[in-house]
Order: C-alpha cells, then structure tokens, then sequence
C-alpha cells in the first residue's frame, strides 16, 4: 500500500480517538447536536479512504489460488518438456566440446578448419532432420512392419497431442543434438587432410540419412528393437556409428604427412594445445549429464527421478575410472603418464556407460568404465601400429568403446541377452563403416577427398579459408 495512505489511516486513528473532546466544544459553540452526529463531510471522506486501504491490505494478504482448470497431469507435462530442453541445450553443449578437443590434440594451422567442421555438422544437421531425419527415424512402424526403412513424411509437427508425453518440438530438439553429436565425431579422426567441401558432403550424408536410420532400428521401435537389443543413449546408435564412420576416413584418406617414416617408423605429431583439449573434456563430460540423464524421457514422477539420479551417478562413475585406468595404462606403458590418454579415458567411460546406464549398478559401471579406459589405450597403440592415422583417437573413443558399451549392457544388464546385444552391435559397426566407406571410395575416386600435399603442409586455415586461427 501507499505511504501516504498509511499516515493518513495513523492520523484518522488520532482524530477518532481524540474526536468526542474536541466535538463536545466545537458542537457547545457552533454546532447543533444533529450537525455533531452527522460529521463532516471531510470525516467522512477520510473514513471511506481508510475502509479502502484495509481493504486492500486484505486483498494483498489473501493466498493466490490456482486455476481450477490446471491439473497434475499439466504440471507433470510441463516438468517433463522444460527438463527435457534443459538437456538438450546441454547435449548441445557438447559440440563446443569436441571443437576444443579436436582443435586441441592438432595443430595449431587446422584449428579454423576444425571449428568450422564442427559449426557446418550442427547447421547443416539441424535442417536435414527437421526436412527428413526425424522422420526416418521415427517414421511410425506399424503392426507387421520388418522395421528396417520407413519414411514418415517431410517436417516435424508443432501441435500438442494430449495423449504424449513431450511436445513434438521439443522431442526434435533433444534429438538433433544428438544427430549433430554423431557427425561430429569424424571431424576429429580426418582432421588435417580432407577438404572442407567433401567433409560438407559427408556431413550431409550421415545427418541426413545414416544415423537416422539407424535410429529407427532402436529407439524408432525397428527391427533390433522387437528383437531386444539396448541401447539406452546411443553407445552404438550415436558413438558407434560416428567411430566406424571416423575410421572408414581415416582408412580411404590415408595418414597425414609425416606421420610416418619412409621406413614406417611412427613419428607422433603432438597437438598443439592441451590446455584447450582439456577444457572441451571438461566440457563434454558435463554435456553428458543431458546426453544420459536426459535419455530416462520421465523427470516429473519419484520413479523416473530415481532412475535419473541412478544413471546420473553411473555416467559420472564410468568416466572417472575411465580416467585412472587410461592414465595407468599409459604410465606402465610409456613411462610417464599421458594426459592425453587419461582424457581420451573420461571419454572412452562415458562412451561405455550410454548403452546401459539405467540397467546397471553402481559398482558395475566402475567395471564397465575402467575395461573402456584400457581398451581405449589399446586402440590408440593398435591403430598406431597399423599405420591408421586417427589424430584424436576418434575410433578407439567412440567405435570400439561404443562395441564395448553395447556387449557390457549383455553382461551386466539386466534381463538383457548378451546374444543379440553382441550381434546388434555388430550390425550397428558393419551399417556405419560400410557405408562410409563406399562414401569416402567415391570422394576419392572424383578427386575431391584430400588435399593437396602442398595445401596439406601450409595448413587447411589459410589453404580452404584464408583465415588464421591466432595473429601471432
């Protein structure tokens, strides 16, 4: 309320508890006793400013009631929906992280290249699976169906359909993001060798057509679905497939020079800033609490919370044993330990976990973390002998430790048959490297896959885009 209103009701209370002295003398010599009880026509106003005032202040005091209209059913919806945006900002996220990973462990004269990379696998993912991505895969499998293709039409829709649990735009939204995250992945096991315009078209490629389809097989209820097969966030779906991609390009396009002696011997090229690999690490393991937790699609009842929190602390566990294995791995192997081992390990645990975190203890994603962060060293050291150039070790990250995810889900989840989780998984590694292989043979064969040696020496940010990444 007003401050003058309050002096005004203080100085009311004043005159009406001194009023009858003063009347009885103001009535004694001016006044008849009928004018007296009347009052004055400024008493009166003052007594209807006052009456207003309380009246007010009881307003102001009453409790807010709700919309009669409003039921638990609409708030549990909208709780649903905005934790879901929240998770996939936070999967969004995660693009600045592998662009600081893959800028980080290269050098320094490909780092515009690089982040343009991962800029064009985001915009140009989100158009094509708005336009037919979200459709292929979720087309909408009917009673019969093999479940293998099926297109559900072009768009996705913005109207509220009573009977489901997300609204259709926010749906879309958590799921590019992960469609950009499986692009994404190659960025870093070609880098500083393929030209930008045949990474476009790869980009294209595998957003657009690959990676939906191979959803649909899972979460788009198709074939591996109704044979059982899980993957609960896409250690195959998303990590699998954008590793056995990784590894096709790396195989078509071949090592980076001076990767490798005349005589074979390794000659390890050594990123150019940890610092900012370590930060894009940092950044990705906390994008991943969207990426996990978000994949429960249930936050509002005390079940689906518990199960959240659940898959929460699995993901977070996995990665930190991923982490001290990969670092114990390296100091064993190498003498010293390897920070860039032990953060390809954070990485290689939370690959691990995806499949299967909502199906496994506690103790047993400690087991599945740290198998990942040794496998993930072993992959690297492999690779190497193998003459496969991966800069970043975007295969043994994501390829082989997204296999892993997908066996271990067999071996420890529960009720899970470690029979089709093995042959799912395959199918999941053949469909990606297979493909992009056949891709990667064709950009070859035309001419536009990699860079001239010359181009390839000066560096891809002056060569492909006339930009420096630093000014000194």
């Amino acid at each position: 309320m007003n401050l003058h209103r309050v002096l005004l009701a203080f100085l009311v209370g004043a005159v009406l508890i001194g009023g009858p002295a003063t009347n009885s003398v103001i009535w004694a010599q001016e006044e008849t006793p009928e004018a007296a009880a009347e009052g004055t026509p400024a008493e009166e106003e003052v007594v209807e400013e006052v009456e207003e005032v309380e009246e007010e202040a009881a307003e102001e005091e009453a409790p807010m009631e709700f919309a009669a209209d409003v039921s638990v059913n609409d708030v549990a919806y909208a709780i649903d929906n905005i934790m879901l945006f929240l998770c996939a900002v936070l999967v969004l996220f995660m693009q600045a992280g592998f662009s600081m990973v893959e800028a980080g462990f290269n050098a320094s004269k490909n780092t515009v290249n690089i982040l343009f990379k991962n800029v064009m696998d985001l915009c140009l993912g989100a158009i094509l699976f708005w336009v037919v991505g979200y459709n292929l895969m979720y087309p909408g499998f009917g009673e019969g169906d093999p479940g293998y293709f099926k297109f559900g039409g072009f768009g996705i829709s913005s109207e509220y359909a009573s009977n489901a649990l997300f609204h259709p735009q926010v749906d879309w939204l958590f799921q590019v993001a992960f469609a950009a995250t499986a692009a994404t992945i190659v960025s870093g096991a070609v880098a500083g060798r393929m030209k930008f315009q045949a990474y476009l078209i790869y980009s294209v490629v595998l957003t657009g057509l690959i990676y939906p389809i191979s959803g649909a097989w899972q979460w788009g209820s198709g074939f591996l679905s109704q044979a059982g097969y899980h993957d609960f966030a896409g250690s195959l779906i998303v990590h699998a497939v954008g590793g056995f991609a990784g590894l096709a390009g790396a195989i078509v396009l071949g090592p980076r020079i001076g990767r490798y002696s005349e005589d074979g011997k390794s000659q390890p090229m050594l990123g150019h800033n940890m610092p900012i690999a370590a930060l894009g690490v940092f950044i990705l393991l906390i994008g991943w609490f969207g990426f996990n937790p978000g994949s429960v699609l249930a936050f509002s009842d005390a079940g689906s919370a518990g199960t959240t929190m659940i898959v929460a602390v699995n993901t977070l566990l996995a990665a930190a044993t991923g982490g001290v294995i990969a670092m114990t791995f390296s100091w064993v192997m190498f003498g010293k330990p390897d920070l860039s081992m032990a953060l390809n390990g954070i990485l290689a645990g939370l690959v691990g976990i995806t499949a299967n975190a909502d199906v496994v203890t506690n103790v047993e994603s400690f087991i599945i973390g740290g198998v990942a962060g040794g496998l993930v060293v072993i992959g690297i050291v492999a690779l190497d002998k193998l003459k496969i150039d991966d800069p970043v070790g975007a295969f043994p990250v994501h390829g082989l430790c997204g296999f892993w995810g997908g066996l271990a889900t067999g071996i420890f989840g529960e009720g899970k048959d470690i029979v089709v989780q093995t042959w799912g998984s395959a199918v999941y590694c053949i469909w990606a490297f297979v493909t992009m292989f056949i891709l990667f043979t064709i950009l070859k064969a035309v001419g536009i896959l990699r860079v001239p040696a010359e181009e390839e020496i000066e560096g891809l940010d002056i060569v492909e885009h006339g930009m420096p990444a630093y000014n000194n």
